[in-house]
């Protein structure tokens, strides 16, 4: 454990001193993903720190009260050592947190999915609904929401919509967000009143970089279309949407928000580099069966996850027994508690395996 706590303080320091030369300041995207290294080692780099002083301080009392012979100093020492030894149990215990192992995508921008699922127009809707309920959110975490693809349905919901969402721990934010969401609620087309059950499905991948996934150019068909829009001036004139389908695979990824054929490639390629690795991780955990996903959940889009019940205002995650009573708050981006139940059963899951002690 001390050989981690000082090869992660020696990578922080690296890396700080990476970021000052003016080779990594003129190179923007190096300098955002290496700070993004950093930020994440920041907070065991501290707690690090700070135990480590705590520890001198221990050791400077310990020698101070045998060298004491005034019986009031050394009941002062005694007070001071009490109070520093407490302190040491809680470091001791905040960093035995921080240094459990995580997901190395954690800090990923991640790709979000929504898909309406049974329900016919009323999942369309309550797509919307997720769609919109997760860029509140991500808004006021800082982080930037970019649609990338839709397929809108008539009564303004969507049939699928897919978005980037661009920020720190995007991905560790968001990754527990997959899954079937079932939503009963009265329609708004509903004449005598009565609760229907819809739901929708969401995926959500981190953005995967080139380095990480080998994709053959041969592998691919690429199909140009016009794109659909809401009509007048912003109508698409050109063949710039991307439809880009892995043979091998049959997965199909498309873009169509930039008007530039060019640009939606590239995004259209990205989100196929963030679905075959999360294919290629989903394989090799079936094959592994970890101890985390039995716990927390698989986060498999095909295992129900939540519901969401208008009637009663009531929001219930199946996965961690959570229910609350503020959904309308929910819906308007308020999903602090419910990540942070999940991060905690994550975490819970994860310290279980980790019995390392410092």
């Amino acid at each position: 454990m001390f050989e981690r706590l000082q090869s992660v303080a020696a990578r922080y320091d690296e890396l700080g001193e990476a970021l000052a030369t003016n080779e990594i300041a003129s190179d923007a995207e190096k300098s955002i993903k290496l700070m993004r290294e950093r930020s994440a080692l920041e907070s065991v780099v501290l707690a690090y720190k700070a135990w480590s002083g705590n520890l001198k301080q221990i050791d400077e009392a310990n020698e101070l009260l045998a060298g004491e012979t005034d019986a009031d100093l050394r009941e002062m020492i005694r007070d001071e050592l009490q109070m520093l030894l407490g302190d040491r149990g809680r470091l001791q215990d905040e960093l035995r947190e921080l240094m459990i192992p995580r997901d190395p995508r954690d800090n990923a921008n991640c790709i979000v999915e929504i898909r309406a699922g049974t329900g016919g127009d009323e999942a369309g809707l309550f797509a919307a609904d997720l769609l919109r309920m997760y860029t509140r959110f991500a808004e006021k975490r800082g982080m930037k929401v970019e649609v990338m693809s839709e397929n809108e349905t008539e009564l303004g919901g969507f049939k699928e919509v897919c978005c980037l969402i661009d920020g720190q721990q995007a991905f560790a934010i968001f990754k527990h967000e997959s899954g079937t969401h079932r939503v009963q609620r009265i329609p708004s087309t509903e004449s005598q009143g009565r609760i229907h059950t819809s739901a929708c499905t969401v995926a959500v991948l981190p953005e995967v970089e080139d380095v990480e996934l080998d994709i053959r150019t041969e592998d691919l068909r690429i199909d140009t279309y016009r794109a659909s829009g809401a009509g007048g001036q912003h109508v698409n004139r050109t063949d710039s949407a991307v439809r880009i389908t892995h043979l091998p695979t049959g997965v199909v990824t498309q873009c169509q928000d930039e008007r530039s054929q060019h640009k939606n490639k590239a995004k259209a390629m990205m989100q196929l580099r963030a679905k075959l690795f999360d294919m290629q991780q989903r394989a090799q955990a079936a094959q592994t069966a970890a101890a985390r996903k039995e716990q927390v959940g698989s986060g498999d889009r095909s295992e129900r996850i939540r519901t969401y019940n208008f009637p009663q205002n009531r929001l219930t995650d199946h996965r961690i027994g959570l229910t609350v009573y503020n959904l309308d708050q929910v819906l308007q981006g308020d999903l602090d508690t419910v990540i942070q139940g999940m991060q905690a059963a994550e975490r819970a899951a994860l310290l279980a395996q980790d019995q390392q002690s410092l």
